[in-house]
């Protein structure tokens, strides 16, 4: 089944208002630049957007956040080398914050592909972060229940994919994405490089084509680091 598809524009179309989108990436590696920024010439606002971190600078998801697209950041690190988008409006009110600890960030995303609707962490217990959440005590030690974590969307970006959807990634660039993949009811992805089936070594495949919906390729990716470097800025 081709999955390829000839346009950013054309990938992003389905993401309306209000959506819940997994974003990969951690920091700028495997950040999708180009299809967020495909996502933000839709207009789709108020959307809640999951991912590592809340942006840099003014490209990526900080480029979301400074236009007015998110209503909600679920992450780990709010506050990166740049965060100025992020925090700006956090301080400003118009944007919500849920605080995840990164190893729970994973585990909820990957519970959420899995089906696992609720597991138990020691992460977090006695602090605000497990306030209002249900404890359990497990062998003398104290848990608090996390939730799954679902999307409508994910945007992803990989190193090469196929067309039926199969995909590698390059070395640190992979993190979360294959979680995300699973975790999303419709998961589009930039490839650097997208060949043919049977263009890829089924012992190299990290994410399978059944968890891809939409693959677009995307040859000279934007890095978010450079591009900060360069002063780049979303207009």
């Amino acid at each position: 089944m081709d999955k390829s598809i000839s346009s950013l524009a054309e990938a992003v179309a389905g993401i309306g208002d209000g959506a819940t989108v997994m974003i990969g990436g951690f920091g700028g590696s495997g950040a999708p630049i180009e299809l967020i920024h495909a996502l933000i010439d839709t207009g789709a606002r108020d959307l809640t957007v999951i991912n590592n971190n809340a942006g840099n600078g003014r490209v990526g998801i900080a480029a979301m956040i400074n236009a007015g697209r998110v209503r909600k950041m679920v992450c780990s690190f709010p506050r990166s080398s740049d965060p100025r988008a992020f925090t700006e409006r956090y301080l400003a009110g118009e944007i919500e914050l849920e605080l995840v600890p990164q190893g729970t960030l994973a585990e909820r995303i990957r519970a959420g592909g899995a089906g696992i609707p609720a597991f138990y962490t020691p992460t977090g217990f006695g602090t605000e972060l497990a306030e209002g959440k249900p404890v359990g005590e497990f062998d003398g030690r104290m848990y608090v229940q996390e939730r799954w974590l679902k999307a409508d969307f994910a945007l992803i970006k990989a190193h090469v994919g196929d067309l039926n959807g199969n995909l590698t990634y390059n070395k640190a660039a992979r993190n979360f994405s294959p979680l995300m993949c699973m975790a999303a009811g419709k998961t589009i992805v930039q490839v650097s490089r997208l060949v043919p089936p049977g263009g890829i070594d089924p012992e190299q495949v990290v994410t399978p084509g059944i968890f891809v919906d939409q693959i677009i390729e995307v040859a000279d990716p934007g890095q978010e680091e450079a591009l900060i470097r360069a002063g780049v800025a979303y207009a």
